[in-house]
């Protein structure tokens, strides 16, 4: 399988080239146009029930679409994310434990050899403003993710400080723990609050801008 991912950083796509007989699995809504000979098939996220689960408690679509090239000639598929940000990609394999968590919304496809699920990921996560489950990879193959602006990859080790809704993926050993950014009255007048502090060592995906964040700048200008 080829791939380009183009319009970086803003307003990024994948473009997919699947070869006969290849295939790509995406978020149900992530495509945007493909060769009309291309098979597509939906399917329950990962069977009936985890679809439920991811749906409900992990904050992803329910289905996913399989895209399968049953030609004899190469063919063309484009996937985006709803958010307006940046896109980019994961190869399982060299990580050490060949797992990565994404938090809700990221995730937009993966390659042959990734295996979905959803982990518990905590009340702290929930505090967050990240949700009370994750979705989790793993396998040996390829997953696209996207955000809202921006991406930054950054390799911890030890204590990192996160604003809490920037935080797109990270890798399963990384911990969670929310706080106040400093004192009480510092924290209530900087506009900070609570952060997440994360502690470990591995990899870590950050996105430059907050959904939440837009939400709350743009709710006391709307008028009804």
């Amino acid at each position: 399988m080829k791939y380009e991912i183009r319009y970086k950083p803003a307003f990024a796509s994948i473009f997919v080239t699947l070869a006969p007989g290849e295939t790509i699995t995406a978020e149900a809504g992530a495509m945007t146009s493909m060769d009309s000979q291309l098979s597509m098939e939906t399917q329950f996220s990962g069977g009936f029930i985890p679809g439920l689960l991811k749906a409900f408690l992990g904050g992803e679509s329910m289905f996913v679409n399989v895209y399968t090239n049953k030609t004899n000639q190469p063919l063309t598929l484009a996937l985006t994310q709803s958010a307006i940000g940046d896109i980019d990609r994961i190869d399982l394999a060299q990580l050490p434990r060949h797992e990565i968590c994404f938090q809700p919304g990221a995730y937009i496809a993966h390659t042959t050899g990734v295996k979905m699920g959803i982990a518990w990921a905590g009340l702290k996560s929930w505090f967050a403003g990240e949700g009370l489950f994750k979705l989790k990879c793993s396998g040996n193959g390829r997953v696209f993710f996207g955000c809202y602006g921006g991406l930054t990859q950054k390799t911890i080790s030890g204590e990192f400080v996160v604003d809490t809704s920037h935080l797109v993926a990270y890798e399963p050993g990384i911990k969670m723990n929310i706080g106040l950014a400093g004192s009480l009255v510092g924290s209530v007048t900087s506009g900070e609050g609570f952060v997440n502090r994360l502690s470990g060592n591995g990899l870590i995906y950050l996105q430059s801008r907050s959904i939440s964040g837009l939400v709350k700048y743009l709710r006391p200008k709307i008028r009804f």
